[in-house]
């Protein structure tokens, strides 16, 4: 038995109403409770790039402990971290959830040798445990493929106390001119 044109458009628009029948009843309300996830502060009215809370992005005069509307993180580790890895290319930064990544990095001086780093920030507060670096090296031969090489452990101790020394910095400057 052969379909014809007019059989063809009525099994198709058949498949296309079962389609969109087997659709239909699929929202679901989830409903999860507070106490597994802690909520942040609401966002400035008329939105984070809007309104009054744009330019309060990284003001921080509620004191250390408090975040700034729109940032996750502590906005001194957050300015800091940014401050201290800017001669690096940045990949992505990520201030809800505290994450820089740089791209390789070869210094002028090692061509052959590139670094790069993944900055965690971990707390709302200053603090010298709030923060975590993990560095990445890599080292090639006359034109030969990059190969990962071992990093020096006080490395990422050295950049996490730079980011450190200069969240303070930061901090002190905003507390001397409130």
């Amino acid at each position: 038995m052969r379909i014809g044109t007019p059989g063809r458009l009525t099994v198709a628009a058949l498949a296309i109403a079962g389609l969109l029948a087997g659709c239909s009843g699929t929202e679901r309300e989830y409903d999860y409770p507070d106490t597994l996830f802690e909520r942040g502060p609401a966002p400035p009215e008329g939105g984070l790039f809007t309104g009054d809370g744009f330019f309060d992005l990284f003001d921080n005069n509620q004191g250390e402990a408090a975040a700034a509307p729109g940032i996750g993180v502590n906005s001194y580790l957050w300015r800091a971290t940014l401050d201290t890895v800017s001669f690096m290319p940045v990949t992505s930064a990520d201030p809800f959830g505290g994450v820089v990544i740089t791209d390789w990095y070869a210094p002028d001086e090692t061509p052959d040798e590139r670094f790069k780093l993944n900055v965690y920030i971990l707390d709302r507060q200053l603090r010298a445990d709030g923060i975590r670096v993990a560095v990445f090296r890599q080292t090639r031969e006359q034109d030969g493929p990059w190969l990962d090489a071992p990093v020096d452990t006080e490395t990422a101790t050295t950049i996490e106390d730079a980011i450190l020394t200069r969240a303070r910095e930061l901090r002190i400057a905003d507390t001397s001119t409130s």
